[in-house]
């Protein structure tokens, strides 16, 4: 199962970094002027958008929910390389210069994503979209809570470990959510 799962894992990332890759040459990397607690903010917008949808069953805008986890992801993604890039860097990156950055972060990402998996059995396969949907956003608030901490906690992870989770949870999300139409 573990080698179906990373399968998976890379065929739902390749779709997201070529979006991403693709808005970098649209926009540039216009989104290194957002603080963390933006992108957060954008992380959430984008959950709540899905429960929303979720509790609903219905959607006047038609982007897909497909679309919002993928956008979860790379939110994600971003945060960690503004966390790595600080102000050091300068506003403008070229897409050489963020690919590698992205590819990084999500090869820690996939490492975490496999050692959970071996502890946890990939319980994650056995969830409901919904459920993770909440776990995100649980995720989502603890985060803002840190943010609020100044990034200070007493024995909880930093907001790396949890940007992490969320983009897992957001690639458990895709992979459910095909193969509940297949």
């Amino acid at each position: 199962m573990e080698n179906q799962t990373i399968g998976e894992y890379k065929e739902v990332i390749k779709a997201c970094k070529d979006i991403f890759l693709k808005k970098t040459k649209d926009y540039g990397t216009a989104w290194r002027v957002l603080r963390l607690p933006s992108i957060t903010d954008q992380i959430f917008i984008k959950a709540q958008r899905i429960r929303s949808i979720q509790e609903k069953g219905t959607q006047k805008v038609q982007d897909d929910i497909s679309g919002e986890f993928i956008g979860i992801i790379n939110y994600c993604v971003i945060a960690l390389m503004q966390m790595d890039l600080g102000e050091a860097e300068g506003m403008e990156l070229s897409v050489e210069q963020i690919e590698p950055l992205y590819d990084q972060h999500i090869e820690n990402t996939l490492k975490l994503l496999t050692d959970k998996n071996h502890d946890y059995g990939e319980a994650w396969r056995e969830m409901r979209v919904s459920s993770i949907t909440d776990i995100i956003l649980m995720k989502l608030m603890r985060v803002k809570q840190i943010e609020d901490n100044l990034g200070a906690t007493l024995i909880s992870e930093g907001v790396d470990a949890n940007y992490m989770d969320m983009i897992n949870y957001a690639v458990f999300c895709m992979i459910l959510m095909k193969s509940e139409t297949t």
